[in-house]
């Protein structure tokens, strides 16, 4: 089955087979957060981006071989609502950015910066500080030896803008300003992007938007 990345609450989760990773997507929740568990298809390893909702459903998920790691893209509620239970129970170590771990109401143990790696099995991914929608999400990048890259956002980049500013032209420009500089100016237009809502989208796909977005401000 072709990836398309198309997933609903209460529906089955949608695999995006890569070379070295596999890359589960599955909707939670009543605000339709999207959670992703990767998996390194050499040592089985696996790793989870927002444990958003539903505990129950990204429990069945992970399944037996449970997670090493489970990574919190920023401070916003809807992205942890399952966090406590999901490292109850599987033991996983938690990651969040540096600058909104505090607000995360679990442990964190370890904090990101901009430019760290975060491994899942013999797979790297790196994170980027992104400040504007909250001050410290991070998004994370993972440059495939084998294809084009893929980068999981968070709540900085949808299909058709950055993530919400609420109306803060500081924090807009802020987070405009990281997600060209980080995201657009390093990576190709290939660059698969999964947002923490919603469908996913490329940087091609994006970028020829990047002066409309800045016009409206949003």
């Amino acid at each position: 089955m072709t990836y398309s990345g198309a997933v609903e609450v209460g529906g089955p989760a949608d695999v995006h087979e890569l070379t070295d990773l596999m890359i589960s997507k599955v909707a939670v929740g009543p605000m339709n957060n999207n959670a992703y568990l990767l998996r390194c298809r050499a040592t089985g390893e696996q790793l989870l981006i927002d444990a958003a909702n539903e505990a129950g459903t990204l429990l069945r998920l992970i399944g037996g071989d449970g997670i090493a790691s489970v990574v919190t893209t920023h401070r916003h509620g809807d992205h942890w609502q399952a966090l406590a239970e999901v490292v109850a129970a599987t033991g996983a170590r938690t990651y969040a950015g540096r600058h909104d771990a505090e607000a995360v109401p679990v442990p964190t143990d370890v904090l990101v910066e901009d430019g760290d790696t975060i491994g899942v099995g013999e797979v790297s991914l790196t994170a980027r500080h992104l400040v504007g929608h909250t001050p410290g999400s991070i998004a994370l990048v993972y440059d495939d030896p084998h294809g084009a890259p893929h980068v999981f956002t968070g709540d900085c980049l949808f299909p058709g803008g950055v993530g919400n500013t609420n109306k803060d032209p500081e924090a807009f420009a802020s987070l405009l300003h990281d997600v060209e500089t980080k995201l657009f100016d390093r990576l190709p237009d290939e660059t698969w992007v999964y947002p923490g809502h919603g469908h996913d989208t490329t940087l091609g796909d994006e970028r020829p938007h990047l002066p409309e977005w800045r016009a409206r401000g949003w």
